[in-house]
């Protein structure tokens, strides 16, 4: 039995520190950079040298090995004439801490009894309160209803110059150069989701989804404009005023974005 005054690191006494058989030499490392910069693969990544070299029974060291080797050389760039691809900035998130900050919107089809033909609803959310904050209908997609809408809501609801960020995905009529302009004229700082990337704009889908997943969304498709504007005038109001939502611990849009909430819970 050993005393504590007696534990020493022996490891370096038992071999620990010797080089591993199987270290690659200097001539081996030579040959790898020599197989790499060789005209036949200079364009190629280890990747695949090594299986070409595997297939006419050579083995000169293992895939790892060849990028280590390249990597000591300072040789491990991209290979061939393919620039490094740029890196892809992080987008910023925002958060809202009150109403007013942050908003969503997007676009999504009302069928018509007419096949083929859709309405066009554009629903706009606040993210901190969940409350819908201005709607309207058309015929079709366009910049310029996109434009007024806004204008509308900014006046309906004090929005003042430098307050809001507005967040959307990257449809044509959420960057139309009238939407832009009529941003840049607010103040409102445009956001926008990721190029292919299907859940950036996961709150006016998630209300989407509310609205026609609901049992109050009608069986049968719409049949006029007017018809799917009162429709989606008793959503808005039932859904803001009397919807108790999931994510804002179960009080109402309105209750969240008039500040009722804080007594409610407590």
């Amino acid at each position: 039995m050993h005393t504590v005054g007696s534990l020493k690191d022996r490891r370096a006494l038992a071999g620990a520190a010797r080089r591993p058989d199987h270290t690659l030499s200097d001539a081996q490392r030579q040959q790898i950079l020599q197989a790499c910069n060789s005209p036949e693969f200079q364009s190629l990544p280890p990747s695949q040298i090594v299986p070409i070299l595997a297939d006419r029974g050579v083995y000169l060291a293992s895939e790892s090995s060849f990028y280590r080797v390249l990597h000591e050389h300072g040789q491990s760039n991209r290979r061939g004439k393919a620039n490094r691809p740029n890196p892809v900035t992080r987008p910023r998130a925002w958060k809202a801490s009150k109403p007013n900050q942050v908003w969503s919107w997007d676009i999504t089809f009302l069928p018509t009894r007419v096949k083929g033909e859709f309405l066009r609803l554009y629903l706009v959310v606040d993210i901190y309160s969940r409350k819908i904050v201005a709607w309207e209908i058309h015929p079709e997609e366009a910049a310029g209803h996109a434009s007024v809408l806004f204008q509308k809501a900014c006046l309906a609801h004090g929005v003042q110059r430098n307050q809001l960020v507005l967040h959307s995905d990257n449809g044509s009529p959420m960057k139309g150069a009238t939407m832009l302009s009529t941003l840049q004229r607010l103040g409102i700082m445009p956001s926008f989701s990721r190029p292919a990337v299907s859940d950036d704009n996961a709150y006016s889908e998630s209300l989407f989804r509310t609205l026609k997943y609901g049992p109050r969304y009608p069986r049968k498709p719409f049949a006029s404009i007017e018809a799917a504007h009162q429709w989606t005038l008793d959503f808005a109001n039932w859904y803001n005023r009397e919807h108790c939502h999931s994510g804002i611990k179960f009080v109402t849009p309105n209750q969240q974005h008039n500040g009722e909430d804080h007594d409610l819970l407590a």
